[in-house]
């Protein structure tokens, strides 16, 4: 496109459009995502028990986590201890035919690790696994 300036000369407009800016902009939001999403996928954080027998986990199943401040999550979500039957009851169809794992911190207080049992098997769940950690570091889990 071509325009008159004031002195009576025809010039042409920039047509092209900077993308400089843009790739900067980009890159930046590139380097904020790979430093952030390590972190956004950590996960909840326990030290499981360690033992010398275990069996190797090969299907996914319902967890159930407490971490060492006593808070219980089913899956990634906090979730009060009284309602986790309620909750249990809500995700599973067949209870005689689902096994849950329960990850509990080693620091934990047996008492708490046995509510959380106690409201898991009132939902008539019978298989129920305790995740443990092998002395090579790789996370499995026991039998009941």
């Amino acid at each position: 496109m071509a325009f008159t300036n004031n002195k009576g000369r025809t010039q042409s407009s920039l047509s092209e459009i900077n993308i400089t800016p843009f790739v900067d902009v980009v890159l930046v939001l590139l380097v904020m995502f790979m430093v952030t999403a390590p972190i956004l996928q950590s996960g909840i954080e326990v030290e499981v028990p360690k033992t010398k027998t275990v069996k190797e986990i090969t299907e996914e199943r319902l967890v159930i986590t407490i971490d060492r401040d006593q808070k219980v999550y089913l899956g990634n979500d906090p979730i009060n201890i009284n309602e986790i039957a309620a909750r249990l009851h809500e995700k599973i169809r067949d209870p005689q035919g689902q096994s849950v794992f329960i990850r509990s911190d080693e620091n934990v207080p047996f008492g708490a690790f046995a509510t959380v049992m106690d409201a898991v098997k009132q939902t008539g769940i019978t298989n129920v696994s305790i995740v443990t950690q092998p002395l090579d570091s790789k996370v499995h889990a026991t039998g009941r």
